[in-house]
Order: C-alpha cells, then sequence, then structure tokens
C-alpha cells in the first residue's frame, strides 16, 4: 500500500506526466526472466529479475538479490523463473478479478536451454534434487497450462 501511495503522490505533483497504456487489441501476456550467477563479490549471492507484459503494455518488474547461494548458472536461472512465474500467476490473479483471464498459456521467456529442459522435464534428479520445491512449482504450472516457457535469444 505504501508504494502505491508513493506512485499516486507522484502523479499528483507531476500532472504533465503520467503511465502510457497503448491498446493492441490483445492481452497476451508475456514476461521475461534473467539471472546473473553468483555476481556479489561479498557473498556470491546471484540477482535475477523479470519484466511482464501485458498487451505489449510493461506492468510489472523487479530485480532482487537472491537469498540462497546458487551452485551453477542454471539454479541463479531457475530460481529467477520461479519468482517470474509467481508473478505471473499474481497478474492472472488480478486480471481475472477484472474480468480479463488470458485465454492462452502465459509464456515466460528465459535465455538458458538448459533452464527450460529442467522447467519440461524435472525427472533429471541428479543435477536438480537441491531446488526440488521450485522444479516441482515449475512443473505443476507447465502441467496445468498456466504457464509455457520459451527460449529467447538476445
Amino acid at each position: 500500500m505504501g508504494a502505491v501511495m508513493r506512485i499516486l503522490r507522484y502523479l499528483k505533483v507531476t500532472p504533465g506526466n503520467g503511465l502510457m497504456f497503448f491498446k493492441y487489441g490483445h492481452t497476451y501476456v508475456e514476461g521475461y526472466t534473467d539471472a546473473d550467477w553468483a555476481c556479489s563479490i561479498t557473498d556470491r549471492c546471484s540477482t535475477s529479475g523479470y519484466f511482464i507484459f501485458v498487451g505489449c503494455n510493461l506492468v510489472t518488474w523487479r530485480s532482487k538479490k537472491q537469498k540462497v547461494v546458487s551452485r551453477s548458472s542454471v539454479e541463479a536461472k531457475y530460481h529467477g523463473m520461479a519468482q517470474g512465474t509467481c508473478e505471473l500467476l499474481w497478474l492472472r490473479k488480478l486480471l481475472g478479478d477484472l474480468r480479463c483471464v488470458p485465454q492462452k498459456p502465459m509464456n515466460l521467456y528465459c535465455d538458458n536451454k538448459a533452464v527450460i529442459a529442467i522447467a519440461h522435464n524435472p525427472v533429471q534428479h541428479d543435477r536438480t534434487k537441491h531446488e526440488e520445491v521450485d522444479r516441482h512449482f515449475i512443473k505443476e504450472k507447465v502441467d496445468t497450462e498456466i504457464v509455457s516457457f520459451s527460449i529467447y535469444i538476445i
């Protein structure tokens, strides 16, 4: 609520500025996620981030230092993907309250093929046992076709 009040105060004191949203004729929900591995020199925690579009309009974004130290870049990106998936689910619920539920699975793009492979095939036990909760959470959302994952190349 504090963040909302801050935004409203900003909009009140800057009447010439504002947030522009354009109508594109669709409400496809797409997200992009990325993470860097062990970037913090002091504790080697990774930083992950995501941003999400609804109908080509940027509606939410976040960058956050992860609480755990990842053992590989795939694990760091997988934690970031789990955070992006949570945000997509929150946005789906919000759109449902507005009676505008997405008709097709929401896309979440990642730039790592191994992360996408783990999301679609969680049987790789030796590689993923230390990230088991995220793995089951993401697999459940893929199986119910709420979220789909794709790769993007920069």
